[in-house]
């Protein structure tokens, strides 16, 4: 039950190219966007879609097949777990984020 504590899996849509980086020691870095849709009726029966966009980053071997591997648009599948940071950007002002680490993905046939 430990995995469950701090589990995510989504399906949706690739909105970027991968963006690979690269560190010292050959430790590769891949950020993804990923977009998935909810869809219900309202008050009027009409059918409305809203889009949740979600940070997505991979490292290590996987980075390098999902570089590879993908592309804008792609249907996927991912797992992995949710990572919450905070950093300084150039005005000096402290941002947060939340971000998906991928522990692992599948690229669908699509729709």
């Amino acid at each position: 039950m430990n995995s469950l504590k701090n589990s995510v899996r989504l399906v949706g849509n690739l909105g970027m190219d991968p963006e690979v980086k690269m560190f010292d020691g050959n430790k590769k870095l891949t950020k993804l966007s990923l977009a998935t849709n909810d869809s219900y009726k309202n008050d009027k029966g009409e059918r409305i879609t809203e889009t949740q966009w979600h940070n997505l980053v991979v490292w290590g071997a996987q980075a390098g097949l999902a570089g590879d591997m993908l592309k804008k648009g792609d249907e996927v599948v991912i797992e992995g777990k949710l990572s919450n940071r905070s950093y300084i950007d150039k005005d000096g002002i402290k941002r947060y984020a939340t971000e998906v680490v991928v522990h692992e993905f599948l690229k669908t046939a699509g729709k």
